[in-house]
């Protein structure tokens, strides 16, 4: 709504292409490399994912960035392959024997890159950039140049080298925030003026060092800028570049720009770098991220399963994601029902509340209840024997280096009170124990049957137990508990198979 009443003011080009580097600056993600056959597998998703250019690496390099971008090439995609070089004869000729169609070239310009690092007067830095624009387009090929830390370099000097590099033959001049240090108004203001004097397309390189890369690529787009450089899950140096799915999924639903981008592609893309870099997502990641999409809080989910729009800006069949209802000490009665109507479990009301107790009780425990976890304790509930002889009414258990396991054990049979304390080979067989000598004069019980599983993984799994008690009229009954605490879980099992059995007496 706001958007609209302010876009009139913007100076929004017709579509924007979108320039990958996630093989080339994603690389360079502190501990990441990636092989040919896996680059070759990561440019095939971005071509079948619809981005304009692929950057495929520095082949100047090393031998394998080479061979890489030639591979690449042959593989003959939609997009144009470009590669990487310096201002210099043999990293322009390493790029040129690699036949890419698209080469991006670069210099530094700041007062820094100038004094410390190329140690070269503007005039030698305009000289070089000059020659190697011209040295490429002599070779027909299409060229991008980018005026390293153009972000920190004095404005006059910035205009001069693009005008010049222009005038010799550029196709596209290249914006690089190198480290990050603009903010949104800034980026706007200097797109706007260098657009007033660059006639060919502007592109944008913006890294992340103070989370502003994608907020900075945007409003370069506001500016007027026709291309953005981003990579696959932000991926770069130091704090990494502008997010190609935040920065795509931004330009088409809120700029309402159009895109040839097949966006239900991005959740799997995304995966699948993942994978490769070892560098894993964060589960609050915007669009790709586990959580992007997952709703606990009940007035949330409520609102989610009325109307999806109510908390989600785009559905998440868009970018290829699942909607999830996760179960927590925030969750509603509206979410655990939507989650039993998915997996077809019926109850009554007291067995639900029973249900809804125990998730709520997890979750204030600080535990990740998940679907298995729901499916577990919704089994349970729904095997418990309908009336209660025996009821359980204090348990404490005590075992340890050189200590006899030793399990107290308080239960109300027929309205009685009655508390033993028995020993046992473990925690589990003293709470047995006990419990059979409470109930002998009841019924003869015996344990038939014990199983026990962990529903998920992690030292705070619910254990599930899974008990069958006979006595000695051939009866036997099973029993289920599922707890976080595998002593306690038994005993109620245990109490659960006994209570069934006395119910057919």
């Amino acid at each position: 709504m706001y958007i609209e009443k302010v876009k009139k003011n913007m100076n929004l080009p017709e579509t924007v292409r979108i320039f990958d580097t996630t093989l080339r600056d994603g690389e360079q993600t502190p501990g990441v490399a990636i092989t040919v056959d896996e680059k070759i597998g990561i440019a095939k998703k971005l071509d079948q994912l619809g981005v304009d250019v692929i950057e495929v690496g520095f082949p100047a390099a090393s031998e394998g960035e080479k061979e890489a971008a030639k591979a690449i090439l042959d593989l003959g995609l939609n997009a144009k392959v470009c590669g990487l070089a310096r201002v210099l004869k043999n990293d322009l000729d390493a790029v040129l024997d690699s036949d890419v169609d698209y080469i991006h070239t670069f210099i530094g310009t700041s007062p820094l890159h100038r004094e410390y690092k190329l140690k070269m007067s503007q005039e030698q830095i305009l000289d070089k950039a000059v020659e190697a624009v011209e040295y490429v387009k002599d070779h027909g090929v299409l060229v991008e140049f980018s005026a390293e830390d153009a972000t920190r370099t004095e404005f006059p000097f910035l205009s001069e080298i693009y005008q010049s590099v222009e005038d010799a033959g550029a196709d596209y001049i290249n914006v690089p925030d190198t480290v990050g240090v603009m903010v949104p108004s800034a980026m706007h203001w200097l797109i706007s003026k260098l657009n007033k004097d660059i006639n060919i397309p502007i592109s944008v390189h913006c890294h992340d060092d103070f989370g502003l890369a994608v907020a900075n690529s945007l409003s370069s787009v506001e500016a007027g800028a026709q291309q953005v450089h981003a990579t696959i899950n932000g991926l770069g140096e130091r704090a990494g570049n502008a997010s190609l799915e935040e920065v795509v999924m931004a330009l088409i639903t809120r700029y309402d720009l159009p895109l040839d981008i097949r966006t239900s592609q991005l959740v799997n893309l995304s995966d699948f770098v993942s994978r490769i870099t070892g560098v894993r997502m964060p589960p609050n990641k915007a669009i790709v991220g586990e959580n992007a999409f997952a709703h606990e809080a009940g007035i949330h989910v409520h609102g989610v399963l009325e109307k999806a729009e109510t908390y989600e800006p785009i559905t998440p069949e868009m970018v290829g994601h699942t909607r999830r209802i996760v179960l927590g000490k925030h969750t509603g009665a509206n979410a655990l029902r939507s989650k039993l109507d998915e997996y077809g479990i019926e109850m009554s009301e007291k067995q639900f509340c029973t249900v809804y107790d125990q998730i709520k009780d997890l979750g204030d425990k600080g535990k990740k209840v998940t679907d298995a976890d729901l499916k577990a304790i919704a089994v349970t509930v729904l095997g418990r024997a309908k009336k209660e002889t025996v009821k359980l009414e204090g348990f404490a258990v005590m075992t340890g280096e050189n200590v006899m396991p030793t399990a107290t054990v308080k239960l109300r049979i027929h309205e009685e009170l009655k508390t033993a304390s028995k020993t046992g080979v473990g925690p589990v067989d003293a709470a047995i124990n006990a419990i059979h000598s409470l109930v002998s004069e009841t019924t003869d019980i015996e344990l038939k049957e014990y199983n026990i599983e962990a529903i998920t993984g992690g030292t705070n799994a619910l254990a599930e137990v899974f008990v069958v008690m006979g006595d000695m009229e051939g009866n036997h009954a099973t029993g289920r508990s599922t707890r976080e605490d595998i002593v306690m879980a038994s005993v109620e099992a245990v109490l659960d198979s006994i209570n069934k059995i006395l119910m057919v007496k």
